[in-house]
């Protein structure tokens, strides 16, 4: 249940940018002529602020995503001067709903490796390649060197537009789904956030001819970025990367926040080096993430974290050690509970690949993991590092008595 929150939150953020802007396009009133130049300025300055975000924080295909967007709107606002139906209008508008998309796919399609990887030139290269095809492509009827060939072309139905033409849907299409497909099993901020800035963009191409309502719809997708890369960011430094559990570092602040009364607990899992030696690191991690998931899923109020190596921590705010005690119990019951399955050797490690032979073959080996848990809660004039420390004397108390216990 915790973990279906977390994921709710993360698609709540492009979700939530997605309706303001539709009801800015919607009821928003227009603009004075005074500022009418904020049409073109707000998606420039989002798109910017993007590229720049995620030059930053090295987010490679972010980076592409942003970077194509900006540049293929420059390049459809220049050509608007000749007219929105001339053919440079046109071949820019092309650009925009299929080599952005394009683009696109190809950085979901190979691996992530930032902005700042040694072979990332070629991705401008074939960006400006890209404005130099539509530049030829826009001068049809208008040089020797295009002729006029072009112009049958981009009066096709197939591209056409706006609203966005056949290829170009098939092309966001696509894309989309690359990139939704991408943020499973994990959900993380910055794979969701990107599937929505596509969502948005493809939204703002359809109403293209409408400066106001496209203008709106690009800033936002610029804007979707920068929130994901930020979220992201926040995240890696705030949460495990391995169990999901918020850090040490995000238990600290949450200390620092604390009132008068509250529980703290250290967890523990059994006879882990035992674990790691007998059956491999591999295992030793699915140990982790078992426990991690139940912990997060204590109830009475309490969050966990993990605080480092096999240790994680529950804090429970204004509640006292004697009612948090049926709860850390309830949790080390769930975890005695539950029989691991061993990865067989012929089974993929690919979470995706792993999850669709689940149930075929032979019945996987299951190993039983126990934890020791102790509890403490403040006395007079105790600050929570002293809490935290009588903590772990009772998690001690609690592996001597025999492990798998709770002890206060």
């Amino acid at each position: 249940m915790t973990g279906l929150r977390a994921s709710l939150r993360i698609f709540a953020t492009p979700a939530t940018i997605l309706v303001l802007t539709a009801l800015l396009a919607a009821f928003a009133p227009p603009l004075p002529d005074s500022l009418a130049g904020l049409y073109t300025l707000g998606p420039y300055a989002a798109l910017f602020a993007a590229c720049a975000v995620c030059l930053w924080f090295n987010r490679g295909r972010d980076f592409v995503v942003a970077l194509s967007i900006l540049v293929a709107f420059a390049g459809w606002r220049f050509a608007l001067a000749w007219g929105a139906g001339e053919a440079p209008a046109k071949a820019a508008y092309a650009a925009l709903v299929l080599l952005v998309p394009l683009n696109a796919l190809l950085a979901f399609a190979l691996p992530e490796r930032g902005v700042r990887y040694h072979g990332s030139w070629r991705w401008l290269a074939l960006i400006a390649a890209e404005a130099l095809l539509v530049l030829w492509i826009g001068s049809s009827g208008r040089s020797a060197l295009s002729g006029a060939a072009w112009q049958g072309m981009l009066n096709h139905w197939l591209l056409s537009g706006p609203p966005v033409p056949l290829a170009g849907r098939l092309m966001i299409g696509t894309a989309f789904a690359l990139a939704a497909w991408r943020c499973f099993p994990d959900y993380r901020p910055l794979q969701v956030g990107t599937a929505g800035a596509i969502l948005i963009y493809f939204i703002g191409c359809h109403w293209a001819k409408s400066d106001a309502t496209a203008a709106l719809f690009l800033s936002a997708a610029g804007i979707a970025i920068v929130v994901a890369v930020i979220q992201e960011s926040h995240s890696m430094a705030f949460r495990d990367g391995l169990t999901g559990l918020p850090n040490r570092r995000a238990l600290e602040d949450d200390l620092k926040a604390l009132g008068p009364q509250y529980t703290l607990a250290m967890a523990d899992v059994d006879h882990f080096k035992r674990f790691n030696d007998t059956h491999g690191h591999d295992v030793g991690d699915q140990v982790l993430k078992l426990v991690a998931a139940k912990l997060a899923d204590v109830t009475g109020g309490g969050k966990a974290f993990r605080y480092g190596g096999k240790e994680f921590t529950v804090l429970f705010p204004d509640t006292t050690a004697e009612d948090a005690l049926p709860h850390l119990q309830a949790i080390r019951e769930s975890v005695e509970r539950y029989r691991m399955a061993m990865r067989g050797e012929d089974r993929p490690k690919d979470v995706k690949r792993g999850s669709q032979k689940r149930g075929l073959g032979e019945v996987e080996q299951t190993l039983s993991v126990t934890i020791s848990i102790g509890a403490s809660e403040p006395k007079a004039g105790e600050k929570p590092e002293q809490v935290l420390k009588a903590a772990d004397e009772a998690l001690y108390r609690a592996k001597q008595a025999g492990r798998n216990r709770v002890s206060l």
